[in-house]
């Protein structure tokens, strides 16, 4: 066997193993996957997701630093976890509440009116304000993003507990 099956068969292997993470990524816009371990969605279910997070080539690139869930203006937000409160304001034309979760995890909702302030302790489920209009989603979304050491994931591997895939290079 040559250099070039060899290197086919070990795609094909990793193809096959990454599949079922890959089919299992994310949810389709109208399941609600129940959370899992200490995050719960940060609007009351069912939970429609219209705008899946989407990886950003590097970190300047575009791409989708989070997921959005449909929602109209005035709907209650919670906590996703407990967290302490380490910014609310309006950043461009949005308000928006970002807690600290701990270990450079950080969890951004917007557009949110906040009912906390900086420096609250907040616990999961607590709400923490109403859903406003401004940003990307307009009125009508919820952005979530988790940002852990200054680098953007899905939100979806804390709430559902997803496993974040992981590629390996195939080698020589």
């Amino acid at each position: 066997m040559g250099p070039r099956s060899a290197r086919r068969i070990r795609l094909l292997v990793l193809i096959a193993l990454l599949a079922p993470i890959g089919l299992a990524a994310a949810p389709a816009a109208s399941e609600d996957p129940a959370p899992r371990g200490d995050w719960r969605w940060p609007l009351t279910p069912p939970v429609e997701i219209v705008a899946e997070f989407v990886a950003p080539a590097t970190r300047y690139s575009a791409g989708h630093r989070g997921i959005d869930l449909a929602t109209a203006s005035g709907t209650a937000v919670l906590a996703p976890t407990d967290a302490v409160v380490s910014f609310v304001g309006v950043v461009v034309d949005r308000p928006l509440i970002t807690l600290a979760y701990g270990d450079g995890v950080l969890v951004s909702l917007e557009p949110v009116l906040a009912s906390v302030g900086e420096g609250d302790q907040v616990e999961r489920g607590q709400v923490i304000g109403t859903a406003a209009s401004g940003g990307h989603c307009g009125d009508g979304c919820l952005h979530l993003g988790v940002r852990v050491h200054g680098e953007y994931i899905s939100p979806l591997a804390y709430i559902t507990g997803l496993p974040r895939a992981v590629l390996l290079p195939l080698g020589r």
